[in-house]
């Protein structure tokens, strides 16, 4: 026993060293992609990150503010790679070789990010960050079903319909709206691949996450006509 005590105490001494440089433990690129800026339009356009593999964080979904560590509906359009599978792990991260697949042509934020010294990528969120209609051709009738779905289907609208129902106020209208809002959020998504032929491995950059994964991730699940096996919570 005592021995297993001296071998703890070295780990303790040695986890207060302190680091000066990436130890690859890959801890950032598990908590998320990067956000990207104007000066990740040119790896874009050299389409060394393709478009299937960013997501958009809309106006007033809720997401994680790295300078405090807290969940907050996010007060601008973002941008940033998307996670695996159902996570948010960066999709580019390899966790078995502990490497970035896309390393000489990493985002701003990802060239920044030291976690020992995390003065130089505080300075840089919000700022200059670039939104979907910064990087899609203007000519592309896909911007009109953009803003379309963004006045129809608005992300800041859900989160105060899901304020109402955690503080009990306005069940049955909030539920009722809420499964309003996700059947357009189906509908236009709809549209835009049957009639606009969008790929579907796009959907999450030109429309952000669906309503109905929003609403799953905070326990929450409506009936609608475009999903009539739904549960309403």
């Amino acid at each position: 026993m005592a021995k297993h005590k001296r071998t703890m105490g070295k780990e303790k001494k040695q986890r207060r060293i302190p680091v000066d440089s990436c130890i690859r433990c890959g801890t950032c690129c598990m908590k998320g992609g990067p956000i990207l800026h104007e000066e990740d339009k040119e790896i874009l356009l050299a389409r060394h990150i393709g478009y299937e593999y960013l997501v958009t964080i809309r106006k007033g979904e809720l997401a994680l503010n790295p300078v405090n560590d807290r969940l907050e509906p996010v007060q601008q359009e973002l941008i940033k790679i998307a996670g695996k599978e159902d996570g948010w792990s960066c999709f580019f991260y390899d966790e078995k070789e502990a490497s970035c697949g896309i390393y000489e042509n990493r985002p701003l934020e990802c060239r920044l990010l030291k976690c020992w010294a995390p003065s130089e990528l505080i300075a840089v969120i919000g700022k200059n960050t670039i939104v979907r209609a910064d990087i899609i051709n203007k000519s592309d009738p896909i911007i009109s079903i953009i803003e379309t779905h963004e006045q129809e289907c608005p992300c800041g609208e859900v989160e105060n319909l899901i304020l109402n129902l955690s503080q009990g106020r306005n069940k049955s209208k909030s539920l009722a709206r809420l499964s309003e809002l996700v059947s357009k959020d189906i509908a236009v998504r709809s549209y835009a691949i049957s009639e606009l032929e969008l790929k579907k491995e796009f959907e999450p950059f030109i429309f952000g996450r669906p309503l109905h994964r929003i609403l799953s991730d905070r326990g929450l699940s409506v009936r609608t006509a475009n999903d009539p096996i739904g549960k309403t919570s």
